[in-house]
């Protein structure tokens, strides 16, 4: 991609949502290599999937031949971002926000290497600085350039004012501000971006750059990308069990790919856009796959395959690919003991001995039927499957001959209900 098709091709996929300076910050990207940064404060030990859109951003500028800085706030993290929020966060103490910093910057590094190499990234945290300040000289030297009236304006703030919003909150803006400052001073860092929730912050840093650079003709700029919204209505990120991790053993590389492979149809052109680095071209012919032929869902397969290849790499992604197949085509034997767990990990489970059991008893007792005369009923009909075989034997008896790797069997009742039977 060349430089100048950067903010041509940000706008054709939907990627921004407010800009400063758009014929400024055109010129500057033609004209220059630049850096620019997002912040990511550690609230957890991973990231999650509502932070793949700052970082494929990242990682477009980076494509286009630009300097990112993913910025970890370690320092930021301990105080808490009112942005988006109407209650305060609760405070993590030190110890597990510089743990949870660690673990991100882990991830970062590998996420964010477009080229496999890193070249042109950079991890840094703002714990480095932020802690270091003297409360006396910031106040006087940060503070002084910011009045209250100028600070209440801010949506962030002014959302809280009603609820209440502690004076911990309230000085976040000061400290992103900054962290701007810094990394323009340090980096010559300048363009942040973030989330639309972040404007208010990100215009009070430009504003903050100019004060202490009096005079002088300041170029820094700022970009916010959209809300992700769902045509559903439901929080994108978020499934029946819980947040979408980008750490495998949160949520594995098989659960990644069906939360991207299930993408609702309304849905996966705009996704395709946002997070893969697919031309616009063949995002145009698989907006058509979907018009015309949605049962193959030939767009949610490429997105999952691009998503899992991006975050989990092309092992994991066969593997997640394997799982899919077996369990569609009720292939179980083929899988390995790590796959059957992996695949079948957030399905209904029952545990019990070793033991021979009446497949009849089973059924009732793993509550995959209600009654012996519903399971017999269901065995009889063929919608019993053991292991991917239809058993159709209502006098079937399950014995250690069906316990895979000796530690499960996989029952399915109709054509896609699960439910693993885990040996003690």
């Amino acid at each position: 991609m060349r430089i100048v098709d950067l903010l041509a091709d940000l706008k054709k996929r939907g990627l921004i949502n407010q800009v400063t300076d758009e014929e400024g910050l055109k010129k500057h990207l033609e004209e220059n290599t630049i850096t620019l940064y997002c912040g990511f404060d550690p609230t957890a030990d991973s990231l999650h999937i509502g932070h793949l859109l700052p970082i494929t951003m990242l990682k477009r500028f980076q494509q286009a031949g630009h300097n990112p800085i993913a910025l970890i706030g370690g320092g930021t993290g301990m105080i808490g971002d009112p942005s988006g929020r109407s209650t305060e966060r609760s405070l993590n103490a030190m110890e597990v926000v510089h743990g949870y910093a660690a673990s991100l910057k882990k991830q970062m590094e590998k996420l964010i290497a477009f080229d496999g190499k890193g070249e042109g990234v950079k991890v840094r945290n703002n714990f480095d600085w932020l802690s270091q300040l003297n409360i006396i000289e910031f106040l006087r030297d940060v503070g002084k350039h910011f009045t209250v009236n100028y600070m209440l304006a801010k949506e962030s703030v002014a959302a809280r004012i009603e609820h209440g919003i502690s004076y911990t909150e309230f000085s976040y803006m000061l400290l992103q501000s900054y962290d701007f400052y810094k990394l323009y001073k340090e980096e010559n860092c300048v363009l942040q971006i973030g989330g639309s929730d972040q404007w208010g912050n990100i215009t009070a840093g430009m504003e903050f750059i100019r004060r202490m650079h009096p005079g002088e003709d300041v170029k820094v700029f700022g970009l916010t990308m959209p809300l992700i919204t769902k045509a559903d209505g439901t929080k994108f990120g978020k499934t029946a069990g819980g947040a979408v991790w980008l750490d495998p053993e949160k949520t594995s590389p098989y659960e990644f790919y069906q939360f991207w492979y299930n993408t609702d149809d309304r849905d996966v052109i705009k996704f395709l856009n946002y997070f893969t680095f697919l031309d616009h071209d063949e995002i145009a012919e698989l907006e058509k796959a979907v018009e015309t032929n949605p049962g193959a869902r030939e767009a949610q397969k490429r997105l999952a395959e691009e998503m899992t290849k991006m975050v989990h790499g092309e092992d994991a992604l066969k593997q997640a690919i394997s799982i899919s197949e077996a369990l569609f085509s009720g292939d179980i034997k083929s899988l390995s003991a790590e796959e059957i767990a992996q695949g079948l990990k957030d399905v209904p489970t029952y545990e019990t001995e070793k033991a021979d059991i009446p497949l009849v008893d089973l059924l009732v007792a793993a509550n995959i039927s209600p009654s012996k005369r519903q399971a017999r009923e269901d065995i009889s009909n063929g919608a019993i499957y053991l292991n991917g075989e239809r058993n159709q034997d209502i006098q079937y008896v399950v014995t250690e001959a069906d316990r895979l790797y000796d530690r499960f069997t996989v029952i399915r009742r109709g054509r896609k209900k699960y439910f693993l039977i885990q040996y003690k």
